[in-house]
């Protein structure tokens, strides 16, 4: 036999159906014997007890009775529920249901699966802890009485691999103290995003999509719009240099300036030199020449540029400077740095005037004015000469703006050789040093340009001549000629001998002397205004000692008159491939600048520099130590704390300054007497 509660939804050929109302009244009818029942054996065997009754209609089933297929006899058959009418007349004798104890001993049957008389559809009801017609709290039986035995499902075990599966999954979903995002979803994360941008090789990039998806889920959005994606700084860079490769005009426009481009032009050939240097071993990449060739043709468009050089790249520590070296049209002065000056000017006059009032206000209360005076300032020279001969701009990359750095005053000079610091690649950066810096990291890069230049801007000898205007006889200044030309007859000159020779090198550009100045001038000599100072100031200056003047090495003076350091040579020569002399170049490299080369062939030679901008020492690099400390004031007795007098002294000393006074008024006495005497002869 089956099991019944599968045959529960069938129903037998001619049963009759029945109703709520009858399996109330079957209930009431039979409830008295239900306990004895209960505690007989066929109850304790599992065996049915009540014949079976249909549903109330044919979607809830009827129930079968169980001894129905087993062959019993025909007064033994279980008859169907008519209803009421049958409920009254069906004798309640225990001897009813004595056969059926040794014939049905079917197990696993209890007594919830016979008599539930709820739909199976009905989930609710099904699942409840609480079945069939008679409720614990039945109001018939007693607080005390069960209705029905506990009923327990049981749950099957799962399968191996089911159970392999929960606990994979279980072990994902762990979380650590420190991060609430378990790697379960935070795979879930991953794929939802792979799918959803689907980008074209995820498997390349699946360690950023990674890092991103971590990202995101620790940083919330803080709307619910889907944000544009950041930039990536290459990116950025890449737009920013997209317009250096565009032309903007087309047609015939365009023609005319391809024709324009194609002759004279201040752009330097960047692609030539960064060839030669390449033979050398030094240099940029061809890509980063090639950018910066383009961002000094954007320069030229942008300014009035007459000449123009690149001059290097200066390492910094977030970013680099690219410096180039230009020179202006004639005429075409910059007029934004004098309107700055003269506003910088104006400001002092007017706080020199304000101080003036109000020392008139406060003429009471003067405070005593200390006699040291500061060492006059040395002027700056002006632009196109000395130190400020050229302008340069920089930029931290190739199609970013340019920016123009300001002239370099001596202070700014004399300053840098005392200190040594590490650019930040920021112009407005403050230069924290002792001694203290008069300026930003703008006029510290443009002080250590100065002072590169001067030192490691060669030339192969006879490639420039003075002018013919200028004389022998040197300038009232001590720094001789200040200017020269290209020689039209210079032919070169061999590659073996530039390196063998350092005289064949000379250095074009002016020597900075220690006064921060190329040219020396007197700060003691005196101006028109200055000249109608008082005496006492004039004597004070006669009392200062004058001035030595200082002189430096003349343009053009040859590199085997360079000064060596700690008995090393400060340059170093070399030809860029000993295997084919004849197609190579001179490469001369400073040691007094690490990162200075300089190259020639033919009628040909350049110089760069890329470094970070400090000067070999041989020793390790020490700050300068502080002044020494003044002296408070000069040890005398005018100024030394005498003890306080006795008593004594004091009565004696008053009795001493009471006779003087005595005397002087008999001496007055005396003389008035005489004066009279005088007038009356």
């Amino acid at each position: 036999m089956g099991d019944p509660t599968s045959r529960r939804g069938s129903q037998r050929p001619g049963q009759p159906q029945g109703s709520w109302e009858q399996a109330e009244e079957y209930g009431e009818e039979y409830g008295e014997d239900e306990q004895d029942l209960m505690g007989g054996p066929a109850y304790q065997a599992g065996m049915p007890m009540y014949p079976a009754y249909p549903g109330e209609d044919a979607g809830m089933g009827g129930l079968d009775y169980p001894g129905m297929d087993m062959g019993y006899a025909p007064e033994y058959q279980p008859l169907a529920y008519q209803g009421a009418e049958f409920a009254s007349g069906l004798p309640m004798s225990p001897g009813l249901y004595q056969p059926m104890e040794s014939p049905y001993q079917e197990p696993g049957v209890g007594l919830l699966t016979q008599y539930n008389l709820y739909p199976d559809d009905d989930q609710e009801l099904e699942e409840s802890p609480q079945h069939g017609p008679y409720l614990r709290d039945d109001p018939t039986l007693g607080p005390s009485e069960p209705a029905f035995m506990s009923f327990t499902r049981d749950v099957p075990e799962p399968e191996p691999r089911e159970l392999a599966v929960q606990n994979a999954k279980a072990y994902l979903l762990q979380t650590s103290a420190s991060c609430d995002l378990s790697l379960y979803e935070h795979l879930v994360n991953l794929l939802t995003k792979i799918l959803n941008e689907r980008p074209e090789d995820p498997l390349s990039i699946l360690e950023s999509l990674n890092r991103t998806a971590q990202w995101e889920w620790f940083h919330p959005k803080l709307d619910t719009l889907r944000d544009d994606p950041e930039l990536q700084p290459t990116y950025e860079m890449a737009e920013k240099q997209k317009a250096l490769f565009l032309r903007t005009s087309t047609g015939g426009e365009g023609e005319q300036e391809m024709e324009e481009e194609v002759g004279e032009t201040p752009v330097p050939n960047i692609m030539e030199t960064a060839f030669y240097f390449e033979q050398a071993g030094v240099g940029l990449s061809a890509d980063e020449s090639f950018r910066i060739y383009l961002a000094l043709k954007q320069l030229v468009e942008q300014q009035p540029i007459h000449t123009c050089r690149f001059w290097g790249k200066i390492l910094g520590l977030s970013c680099s400077y690219l410096v180039a070296e230009v020179e202006f049209r004639e005429g075409e002065e910059e007029g934004e740095e004098e309107e700055i000056e003269e506003m910088l000017e104006g400001e002092a006059l007017e706080g020199h005037e304000e101080e003036g009032e109000e020392d008139e206000e406060k003429e009471v209360d003067t405070v005593p004015k200390p006699q040291w005076k500061p060492p006059p300032t040395v002027p700056k020279e002006e632009s196109r000469t000395g130190a400020n001969k050229y302008l340069y701009f920089v930029c931290s990359e190739p199609g970013r703006a340019w920016t123009r750095l300001p002239h370099v005053t001596p202070a700014q000079i004399v300053q840098a050789r005392r200190i040594k610091k590490f650019f930040t690649g920021h112009l407005d950066a403050p230069v924290t040093s002792f001694p203290p810096f008069p300026g930003n990291e703008a006029n510290y890069l443009r002080a250590q340009i100065a002072r590169i230049s001067a030192a490691t801007h060669i030339s192969p000898l006879g490639f420039y001549q003075f002018g013919e205007e200028e004389g022998d006889e040197e300038e009232e200044g001590g720094a001789g000629r200040d200017s020269f030309e290209e020689n039209p007859d210079f032919e070169g000159i061999p590659v073996l001998e530039l390196v063998d020779s350092m005289a064949n090198w000379v250095h074009h550009t002016q020597h900075i002397l220690p006064q921060g100045r190329c040219t020396w001038v007197n700060p003691l000599q005196k101006t028109d205004e200055e000249e109608e100072l008082g005496e006492e100031e004039e004597k004070a200056d006669e009392a200062m000692e004058e001035v030595e003047q200082e002189v430096g090495p003349p343009l053009l003076t040859p590199l085997s008159e360079d000064a060596e350091v700690m008995h090393m040579s400060p340059w170093t020569t070399r030809i860029s491939c000993s295997l084919c002399p004849q197609y190579s170049v001179a490469v001369v490299r400073s040691n007094l600048w690490p990162g200075a080369y300089a190259y020639a062939s033919g009628k040909k030679f350049e110089n760069l520099y890329i470094g970070w901008g400090h000067k070999y020492s041989p020793e390790n690099f020490n700050p300068a130590l502080p002044a020494p400390i003044q002296q408070e004031y000069p040890s005398g007795p005018e100024i030394m704390e005498m003890s306080d007098p006795t008593v004594e002294e004091e009565q004696a000393l008053k009795a001493a300054q009471e006779q003087a006074l005595a005397a002087a008024e008999e001496e007055e006495e005396d003389e008035e007497e005489e004066e009279e005497e005088d007038l009356e002869d």
